[in-house]
């Protein structure tokens, strides 16, 4: 697993934040995969930051949350997308292209459903259909009521 992947939730958007601030005050690569630099905190803080993009367990930052700890910050997170600026787009745009399979696969799935709801009401009689209906009415309303009463 990567940086990005590691990170928290938190982490990741907050370091995107510091990145998209500028709150990298400096940095250098050292070599293929490992960068330094300082980033500036939250409190107005410097802190020295080393990112390893091959082992990321082994990147460090002087931070009250990172500071010898096997933890990904928003400090790392910052260092490595002023670095690597394609390493966010990259993840953003795999993001948006999970998003988009999930909202098509729950299209699918509901298109699915409604068919299967249509075969099985042409598949009834007419009062079955009646009853069905005004039991799907009246668990609605309780439903709406019983809304209204946690509110």
């Amino acid at each position: 697993m990567g940086l990005i992947e590691l990170a928290s939730s938190n982490s990741f958007w907050r370091g995107v934040d510091y990145y998209k601030s500028n709150k990298v005050i400096s940095w250098k690569k050292n070599d293929e995969d490992t960068y330094s630099g300082t980033v500036k905190g939250s409190n107005g803080k410097q802190y020295d930051v080393y990112v390893d993009v091959e082992h990321p367990r082994k990147s460090k930052c002087s931070c009250p949350f990172a500071e010898d700890k096997r933890v990904i910050c928003k400090h790392m997170l910052a260092l490595y997308f002023t670095a690597k600026p394609e390493a966010l787009e990259d993840y953003l745009t795999e993001m948006e292209e999970y998003e988009r399979q999930l909202e098509e696969e729950e299209e699918r799935r509901s298109i699915e459903h409604e068919q299967e709801l249509m075969k099985k009401a042409k598949s009834m009689s007419k009062s079955d259909l009646i009853e069905e209906l005004v039991l799907a009415w009246l668990r609605i309303e309780e439903i709406e009521s019983s809304r209204y009463y946690y509110e």
